[in-house]
């Protein structure tokens, strides 16, 4: 006694160490919070290194720049041409286009302006005449023109006091979808806590114990901010990583709690004191916990083969917070449970209507997992059937870019996006950039001008002389041989069609070199450089969680059966994305959105590497469980039986707590939140009931012993 005693003591003083450790961690994060959430950008979701990108760069270096705002001015609606004593409309227009131009110029923020007038462009005015744009070159990063964006708007409402002046443009755009996701993840966050709060009551039969996932869910998102402001100084982190990082961040961290606390559980409800308990529980669960961790890291770190920005900010972000869940649940927590000691199982609410304990089996799941194994020829098909009718839909997937659209309706920025389509010969998003360099006469240029406008789809092209120096587009001093062309297509950006006419673009005859741009142009090449990359990261991917599989299983076929099983449940769960976002049957149940007829590629590719990284979490620590019982009895079946008996609940607990949690960024009126979030959500579903109660067990079954064949020895 007298030597368990200062044992005893110099636990619980590293357990406070641990704790101060983490105290200290946490005011770090806060008091460098708002730093942090400076340095978030905004992304970038097309492909970087790609023809279109290049055809920007040359013309912005030929003196003809894409504007990141665009006005419209227009007359207010009540006005008539008639009424004494006005000037006329046009005037009244032109001349306040001129004094937004006059205005913007002289801030500091601008580094070029121009209107129809000042750039001699027709395509400016609207149809009817009662609108003109101000387009505007700002200076800096893209997090610093959408910051710069309302005062530069309010400047121009207050030049032209007349008139009715509203933004678009991808600075205004990406202003109102930081300030969006702001509300929502505020909104997301009070909606989830309490819910997931009772859930883990329900789990834990202890209010205490409950508390304690939520805290070191709130330590792994809150230290992972300042992190993530750190990477923002090398790569573009944007606000929308922020928000993912988060509610993956919650999931993760409360699932690896409930995991190991609910072992420990288990073994003190044998009899054993709490830090046999907690020893037995970290050399079980906490080594699930780690390759769980490092499955879920490296399907994310493969995502950086993909070349968009986007994609590799949100992955970055994802695993950053990943290893930070891992490590607050394997160190703050086992230190908080020392501390608490017995209050830990403090104050059940629902002790009275408990039939079980936590970490006792599950009869529900005990019956189900036999059912599967009766007969796993027959329920395996039918379950792997299903899944696949489910995943038929994503062979109809289409890719784009964010835009205007993943803000509702209703927004600002999407309502006069709306109207640029609408109400203007050539909406800016549906022209396409041909920068041809090397030309050797106007003539030729002529030629290949009028060759573009014959072109089927085209409604237009007109010839810019682009001028070395110049401001926007009214500058004067032709640059020799070389040209910019914009070419007006009939089609929406992210259309079949429209990449037609990408395509015919680029293979019509030019008289020099010439690279071809646009929106449109950079959905088609993004889309190309997804396909093309994608084969790499899909086996770097496969190689990385058959090693990570094998050295945790110790055997050959396990590694192989998990993966083929995760891609059966990801192509269910992506085949649910198709038909509720980019078919838009999940209007009705999940929001007002915009249909766009496609999904971006990098939210696409970010939710099936999430989930599928989820996917191997859960068969992690339900292989671990059924491993242990297989060495125990070496009975196949019984083993199988008994692990999803002692690991159903648990898992279907952190499947919920993953669906709570990303399920309230569905609620968000940002499109490509309400994809993550649904996605993910309904990934863990269908992987945690499905997969793992019914598909699993058949098939572990109907392998039977092979299942933990090895190489290396005889047995596993």
């Amino acid at each position: 006694m007298a030597r368990a005693r200062p044992a005893a003591q110099a636990t619980r003083r590293r357990a406070w160490w641990v704790i101060g450790y983490a105290v200290l961690a946490a005011v770090c994060a806060v008091a460098l919070a708002p730093l942090a959430l400076a340095a978030l950008g905004t992304g970038g979701s097309a492909a970087t290194g790609t023809e279109a990108r290049r055809a920007r760069s040359r013309a912005e270096r030929l003196g003809v720049q894409a504007p990141d705002l665009i006005l419209v001015l227009s007359l207010p609606s009540g006005r008539r041409p008639d009424q004494p004593g006005k000037r006329p409309d046009p005037q009244l227009l032109r001349d306040g286009a001129g004094a937004v131009v006059t205005a913007l110029a002289r801030e500091p923020g601008v580094r070029g302006a121009w209107s129809a007038d000042s750039a001699g462009d027709p395509w400016m005015r609207s149809r009817d005449g009662r609108s003109v744009l101000v387009d505007a070159r700002l200076t800096g990063e893209k997090k610093e023109q959408a910051r710069a964006a309302g005062p530069l708007v309010d400047t121009a409402r207050g030049a032209a006091p007349g008139l009715r002046v509203a933004a678009a443009g991808e600075a205004w755009t990406d202003r109102e979808v930081n300030e969006t996701l702001d509300r929502d993840l505020r909104r997301a966050e009070l909606l989830a806590a309490p819910v997931l709060f009772a859930l883990l009551v329900l789990a834990y039969g202890s209010v205490v114990c409950a508390l304690l996932p939520v805290l070191t869910a709130a330590l792994a998102v809150g230290c992972a901010l300042p992190v993530m402001g750190l990477l923002a100084h090398v790569v573009d982190v944007p606000r929308v990583a922020l928000s993912a990082a988060a509610a993956i961040g919650l999931g993760l961290a409360v699932d690896y709690s409930l995991f190991l606390l609910t072992r420990v559980s288990e073994h003190t409800a044998r009899g054993e004191d709490l830090e046999d308990a907690l020893g037995a529980a970290l050399r079980s669960t906490g080594r699930s916990v780690v390759f769980s961790a490092a499955a879920v890291t490296a399907c994310l770190a493969c995502a950086c083969v993909v070349p968009v920005p986007l994609l590799r900010a949100l992955a970055l972000s994802a695993m950053v917070v990943t290893v930070l869940s891992a490590l607050a649940a394997l160190l703050v927590l086992p230190a908080c449970l020392r501390l608490l000691g017995p209050r830990a199982r403090a104050w059940d609410p629902l002790a009275r209507w408990r039939r079980t304990k936590p970490g006792e089996s599950s009869r529900f799941w005990r019956r189900t997992a036999r059912v599967a194994t009766a007969r796993p020829l027959l329920v395996g098909g039918l379950a792997a059937l299903l899944l696949v009718l489910l995943g038929l839909p994503f062979a109809h997937v289409r890719l784009g870019l964010v835009d205007d659209r993943t803000l509702p309706p209703q927004a600002r920025a999407a309502a006069t996006a709306e109207q640029l389509r609408t109400h203007f010969t050539a909406a800016p998003e549906r022209l396409l950039t041909a920068v041809v360099t090397g030309a050797h006469g106007g003539e030729d240029v002529t030629a290949y001008r009028d060759r573009l406008a014959a072109l089927p789809g085209v409604t237009g092209v007109r010839v810019i002389t682009p001028a070395a120096g110049g401001q926007g587009r009214s500058a004067v001093g032709a640059v020799p041989g070389a040209a910019v062309l914009e070419v007006a297509g009939e089609a929406a950006p992210d259309t079949r069609r429209a990449s037609s006419v990408v395509r015919a673009v680029r293979a019509a005859p030019a008289p020099g070199t010439v690279a071809v741009g646009g929106q449109a142009a950079e959905i088609a090449d993004t889309s190309a450089a997804v396909r093309h990359a994608l084969p790499g990261c899909l086996l770097l991917l496969a190689a990385a969680l058959l090693v990570l599989l094998g050295i945790f299983t110790r055997t050959v076929v396990a590694p192989l059966k998990a993966l083929v099983v995760a891609v059966i449940s990801l192509g269910a769960t992506l085949g649910a994305t198709v038909l509720l976002f980019q078919e838009g049957h999940g209007s009705p149940l999940l929001g007002d959105f915009t249909m766009t007829g496609s999904l971006d590629a990098a939210v696409l590719l970010f939710t099936l590497l999430i989930t599928l990284a989820l996917s191997v979490d859960y068969e992690v620590f339900l292989l671990g469980r059924i491993r242990e019982e297989y060495l125990r009895g070496g009975d196949n079946r019984t083993a199988i039986v008994d692990g999803i008996a002692r690991t159903g609940r648990l898992l279907t607990s952190a499947a919920a707590a993953i669906v709570i949690s990303t399920a309230a960024m569905g609620t968000s009126h940002v499109t490509i939140m309400k994809i993550v979030g649904i996605g993910v959500a309904l990934g863990a579903l269908v992987d945690a009931v499905l997969v793992r109660g019914v598909l699993v067990p058949a098939v572990m079954t109907a392998l039977g012993p092979a299942n933990w064949w090895s190489p290396f020895s005889g047995r596993s």
